[in-house]
Parts: structure tokens; C-alpha cells; sequence
């Protein structure tokens, strides 16, 4: 690991986020030790991580999958409409499919806590650099499913289609003109591989269904 760090390279701000106090304690002092970084926070919940990065200019953010109460998947989400948000690193056993997880969620890098500290802190500092890290992962399985290939604007159409509304009621409701909403419905249809609002409406509900089955099978949602 390479410790080194420029006089003139200011360290970088760094916040953690885990349930386990013993583990909060131990990533702190790992933090602490190395002067490539500088520990502004620490919080024990998904709401406290978020209310500190809201108020206090975070480069990365180290969070555990399974915060209390939010949970990480719905965090990274929120941050991802907020200017300035920290680059998430999710610090977490590596079980499942939650690599491929974390990485469709929007986090900057994944570090199983199997791996040693020296590990970690290189992906910190890779992630600071504007690089994503993760385990080796066939992005085929990214590439293929039509749910990760929708913009949020095309992700927030769909979830908005699901409850029924009317194109007079989406245009009020997403705040933009009735031309728009069917422009932006027509390239959902084309990337969904449907033809029209029933489809898409199943194939929203179908894969909702397949994220509780996950869940139900143990797999982290």
C-alpha cells in the first residue's frame, strides 16, 4: 500500500457509516493512520450519514450495505439527485449477487470485508481518483436487463406509469408538458421492448416481483 501523500495534496474527506460499533471503531482508526485521508464523520445509521454529507463536504462516503433504517440501496439513491454527493465505497460481506448490486445502484466501488485493510483504503483512494472498483463481474447481465438501462428520468416515468395516471396527470405530476411525457414513454416502450402502457405496466410489477424474490431468498435488497 502506498501511504505517501503530497504537502501540497490535501488529504481526502472521508465519512463512514456502519451499524456495528466495534466495526465503526476499527475503519475509523484504519482511517485515522493513513495520511492520505482525513475522517470528517462517522454515523451508525443511513439517516445520520445522510443528514452529516448534506451539511459537510464529503469526497467519499464508506457505508455498509445493510444500514438501519434506510438501508444503503435506498441512500445511494437520495444522493444520487444531490449536488456535490460523495462517492460511495460499500464495505460488506461479499455474499450473493450484492456486487452486481451495488454496482446498479449507483456506488462508486464495492470492498468485501474479507479483505484486508490495505484493500480497502486503495479503493478509497481509487474512488476519489474517479475510478469504480469492484470484484471481477459479467456486465453482460447489466447490459441485458432493460431496467438498468433507463435514465432516473426514464426509471421515475415508469414508476409513475405503475400507479395508473393518465399522460395529463404524468405531465402534472413530473412537472413537464404532454408532448414531453409521450416522447419520453415512447423511448421507455422501445427500451422496455413493449408496445404500449399495459405492457410496460407488467413489466414493471414483474420486476418488482424478481426484487422480492431476491429478498425473500436472502439475497440484500
Amino acid at each position: 500500500m502506498n501511504q505517501s501523500v503530497s504537502q501540497n495534496t490535501p488529504p481526502i474527506d472521508i465519512m463512514l457509516a456502519d451499524s456495528n460499533p466495534l466495526v465503526l471503531s476499527a475503519l475509523s482508526e484504519i482511517i485515522d493512520r493513513d495520511p492520505r485521508f482525513s475522517l470528517v464523520a462517522s454515523a451508525a445509521t443511513a439517516e445520520g450519514f445522510l443528514g452529516t454529507v448534506m451539511r459537510v463536504p464529503v469526497q467519499v462516503g464508506v457505508i455498509d450495505w445493510n444500514l438501519p433504517a434506510l438501508g444503503g440501496a435506498k441512500l445511494i439513491e437520495v444522493l444520487r439527485d444531490q449536488a456535490n454527493a460523495p462517492r460511495i465505497v460499500v464495505y460488506a460481506e461479499n455474499t450473493g449477487d450484492l456486487p452486481r448490486m451495488c454496482m446498479t445502484a449507483g456506488a462508486a466501488a464495492f470492498a468485501p470485508r474479507s479483505s484486508d485493510a490495505a484493500t480497502l483504503l486503495d479503493t478509497c483512494a481509487d474512488v476519489a481518483a474517479g475510478k469504480m472498483v469492484f470484484p471481477f463481474l459479467d456486465v453482460r447481465d447489466l447490459q441485458n436487463d432493460p431496467i438498468h438501462q433507463l435514465s432516473r428520468k426514464e426509471r421515475g416515468m415508469l414508476e409513475a406509469l405503475s400507479k395508473g395516471l393518465t399522460n395529463r396527470e404524468l405531465s402534472k405530476e413530473l412537472g413537464v408538458t404532454i408532448n414531453t411525457v409521450k416522447f419520453h414513454l415512447s423511448n421507455l416502450y422501445e427500451k422496455l421492448g413493449v408496445k404500449n402502457r399495459a405492457q410496460a405496466i407488467a413489466f414493471y410489477y414483474s420486476s418488482r416481483l424478481v426484487l422480492e424474490r431476491d429478498e425473500m431468498s436472502g439475497i440484500p435488497k
